[in-house]
């Protein structure tokens, strides 16, 4: 039996917000060849056992690099059969500050460490322009491998993903989380808005266990590059996580 939950998110993840029409449909207009009805029951099923999956290898993990073995072993995301590395994240695994991002690039590929292509060292600068080290924070992605070409990953890839990401949160259990783009901010936030409005406002994600953690969304430094005349908001953003720690 399927978990009707579990049906409905993956409709969601996939795109489909609309459950009925203006108009009424015949019942011969409404039948689904048995051709075109199973293949797309399959892949339903698929990713829902794809997500079943990565929870329950997260609920074994205990330590990072538990998590991480358990993601070498892991095939539920058609993206690890093209990326060339996993990148599972990087850092201090005891870190009060943690980074996440959404996805590796090519560079970050190749070396299989987050963030190390031209984002990763204006993100540096831009660390280092407040008084943080790199060395100090966690830096990771929502996803653990490259989408081909640098694509937008699809909602199946980020939802079975998720669960790995917020297993990494619980584990480091950081002080405050940096989403780098909207990307990150919507998906551990669970809502839909453009980096624009929520941008340089504390939020608060929740981990399972009930405890809270600030979050604050800022730009990605993908995004800097090419609008360098945002980087002061960014910074902005960056000494307001520096004057939340200093204060926690």
């Amino acid at each position: 039996m399927m978990d009707v939950k579990e049906v409905l998110n993956w409709y969601i993840d996939a795109g489909v917000d609309v459950i009925c029409g203006d108009e009424l449909m015949s019942a011969n207009v409404l039948d689904v060849p048995a051709n075109v009805e199973k293949p797309v029951a399959d892949v339903s099923q698929m990713g829902m056992a794809a997500r079943k999956n990565a929870r329950q290898l997260c609920e074994k993990a205990h330590s990072l690099a538990e998590l991480a073995q358990y993601v070498e072993s892991f095939d539920g995301c058609q993206l690890k059969a093209t990326a060339k590395r996993t990148v599972f994240g990087d850092g201090d695994e005891k870190a009060k500050i943690l980074l996440v991002g959404e996805a590796p690039g090519a560079d970050e590929d190749r070396e299989g460490k987050p963030f190390v292509g031209k984002s990763g060292m204006l993100l540096n600068k831009m660390l280092a322009s407040v008084g943080i080290e790199r060395k100090n924070c966690y830096i990771t992605n929502i996803l653990m491998w490259r989408p081909p070409g640098n694509r937008t990953p699809t909602g199946a890839e980020v939802a079975v993903s998720l669960p790995f990401l917020k297993r990494k949160i619980e584990l480091i259990d950081p002080k405050v989380i940096v989403a780098l783009g909207a990307p990150a901010a919507n998906a551990l936030m669970n809502i839909e808005e453009p980096i624009s409005k929520i941008r340089g406002k504390w939020l608060e994600y929740e981990l399972s266990v009930g405890k809270k953690i600030d979050l604050l969304p800022t730009f990605h430094p993908a995004y800097l590059l090419r609008n360098p005349a945002q980087k002061a908001k960014s910074w902005a953003d960056l000494l307001k996580v520096k004057k939340k720690l200093s204060n926690s």
